[in-house]
């Protein structure tokens, strides 16, 4: 499986995605800077890190939207490539089109950084396939918008084709309906606000986040 990191001015997720993808997926997954035009070639996995992409001017992930590598992104997810968006890169991907709704300021209006409890929704998807349906596994948290949002079609869209993956067992943020992760209705898109890349071994708190990556690896070899 062949893993692109993407690089925004302002990520500081970037070190921890790619150090989880090398452990769990690629050992030869690279970083790729936003002002690049294209992907690497044969790229599996598009992962769109963490941080604060330009100082998260006008909202959070605006810029980053539209930085010459999302010319790219957006062509490797409408091939049914995978994309996973995590954090900042959850609020690039709605800002990009590439999942609906938007991240807001958190309802308590302040940062929040802890270990939350996760409900996994949908394990049918290719991101949850190594967990149970109605599994509660624990990811960190580290967001001041992820308050998500949409409009009342949409949620009901989300919820009537299984397109929540994750929901919050004890909502942090005000998100509508507890939703912490979502996908696009190909299964091939996630987003979500928690950092299972913070998640992938003992020392760090939590192993839980392992199965996204394990579920990805299995995805791809029974392609």
């Amino acid at each position: 499986m062949k893993v692109a990191v993407i690089q925004f001015p302002g990520s500081n997720c970037d070190a921890d995605a790619l150090h989880a993808a090398r452990l769990l997926l690629d050992d030869r997954a690279q970083f790729v800077w936003h002002t690049e035009a294209g992907l690497p070639q044969g790229t599996d996995l598009v992962f769109l890190p963490g941080g604060f992409s330009y100082g998260d001017h006008l909202r959070s992930g605006a810029i980053a939207a539209r930085s010459p590598i999302m010319g790219a992104v957006k062509a490797h997810a409408e091939r049914g490539g995978f994309v996973l968006g995590v954090c900042n890169g959850f609020q690039v991907l709605t800002e990009s089109g590439l999942l609906p709704g938007a991240l807001s300021r958190n309802r308590e209006l302040h940062f929040m950084c802890r270990p939350v409890h996760l409900r996994v929704e949908n394990a049918g998807t290719a991101f949850t396939r190594a967990y149970q349906a109605g599994q509660i596994i624990e990811i960190p948290i580290a967001h001041g918008e992820g308050n998500y949002y949409a409009d009342a079609e949409t949620i009901a869209r989300l919820e009537g084709e299984g397109q929540v993956v994750f929901r919050y067992v004890d909502n942090p943020n005000g998100s509508l309906n507890d939703i912490a992760g979502i996908v696009n209705a190909r299964g091939t898109v996630l987003g979500m606000m928690p950092h299972p890349e913070r998640a992938v071994e003992a020392l760090l708190g939590s192993e839980d986040g392992q199965g996204l990556f394990e579920s990805l690896k299995g995805a791809l070899i029974s392609r």
